[in-house]
């Protein structure tokens, strides 16, 4: 394969990068210049805004007539977001959360996963469920609006210190970094649908694989890196919030938008997807719930666990893709030691967990 589709794909991923940067940063700085608080900001403003590439490359792929990989890259974000991000985090530094909404945005994602799930089951999301995932995205926004006002004083004084945009000078200025941020997102969009499916034509991978594995990575690029410098400077809240956010906002609005723009016929699901990548994110998203435990905990073992899970998953995407001659042992050693060993220890430290008194993570 030509170097230079590596080198577009490249240079799609920074364009991305650096268009989601002027977004996110723009946007916040025009949101606290009207008074809008930061928690109000982050929980709506940044989790969106760093999920501005997925919804960027997911529109474009379906006006392109590619819709295996708009659904492939929010299936693939939302795994990716959890297991990878999180874990990563957790790895640097154990989560310890005190943001109440979390109580309240990991059951959300759960809710909104199975009804992607539900949607799915009849091989495609239809045009109809597209505008009911959309009104959850309205209604999720809202709730976040109203809800940001029980949140306490601490969690409210972290969004303070961490959310970006209190630097940006003016409303013009602003304004500048909003729409360069947008026009820079959907030039680095079409470069990296563009180069997407060139590597999967060459390496001969259907589109969904690439986009579940390699496009759904680089998209969720502004994620790491929020999630992972907050991380390193105490703010595990916006950390967390970042992530689940992030996720919401991938099934409810970006999701939703990739099926109204699909047409009347709503989005296919290929049969892989819906039964092992859909219930995979689904999955992903009940290991959120040990955050709602009583001591709101991710220690480092549950860390390294999740990105464990995350390279077995890449792992079994490829060999199946491939129909390599390993995958049978491969998914043996899966099903028959490694998952029954995990629900054991996951079992008994949440059960462990719900004695011990809240306190920091080891």
């Amino acid at each position: 394969m030509d170097a230079t589709v590596w080198l577009q794909f490249g240079l799609g991923l920074v364009l991305l990068s650096l268009g989601g940067e002027l977004l996110v940063r723009g946007a916040s700085g025009l949101a606290r210049r009207m008074g809008i608080s930061p928690l109000v900001v982050g929980l709506t403003v940044v989790a969106y805004g760093t999920s501005a590439p997925e919804l960027v490359v997911s529109t474009n792929a379906v006006l392109g007539g590619h819709d295996q990989i708009a659904l492939g890259n929010v299936v693939g974000s939302n795994i990716f977001n959890v297991l990878f991000i999180l874990g990563a985090c957790a790895l640097v530094k154990p989560l310890v959360v005190a943001q109440q909404l979390v109580f309240r945005d990991v059951p959300i994602l759960v809710g909104a996963s199975l009804a992607t799930l539900l949607f799915a089951l009849d091989g495609r999301i239809g045009l109809g469920e597209g505008m009911l995932l959309c009104a959850g995205a309205v209604w999720f926004t809202i709730d976040s609006v109203v809800a940001s006002r029980r949140e306490a004083a601490a969690v409210r004084a972290e969004y303070d210190e961490g959310v970006p945009g209190s630097a940006v000078r003016g409303w013009a200025a602003g304004a500048a970094m909003v729409l360069a941020g947008f026009a820079i997102l959907v030039a680095g969009g079409r470069v990296l649908v563009a180069a997407a499916i060139s590597i999967a034509e060459f390496a001969g991978l259907d589109e969904t694989v690439i986009a579940l594995t390699v496009v759904a990575a680089g998209t969720s690029l502004p994620e790491v890196a929020t999630s992972v410098v907050a991380t390193l400077r105490g703010e595990r809240d916006i950390a967390v919030g970042n992530v689940i956010g992030s996720g919401i906002f991938n099934l409810f609005a970006i999701l939703g938008l990739a099926t109204l723009f699909a047409g009347r016929e709503g989005l296919p699901v290929e049969p892989g997807v819906e039964s092992f990548d859909l219930p995979v994110m689904t999955a992903v998203a009940f290991a959120c719930l040990p955050l709602m435990a009583r001591a709101h905990r991710l220690a480092r073992w549950e860390g390294a666990l999740f990105l464990a899970y995350y390279a077995a998953y890449t792992a079994y995407v490829l060999l199946a893709a491939q129909q390599h001659a390993a995958l049978p042992r491969f998914s043996a050693v899966m099903l028959e030691f490694v998952v029954p060993l995990t629900v054991v220890t996951i079992a008994a430290a949440a059960w462990a967990q719900r004695r011990a008194p809240a306190g920091p993570a080891r």
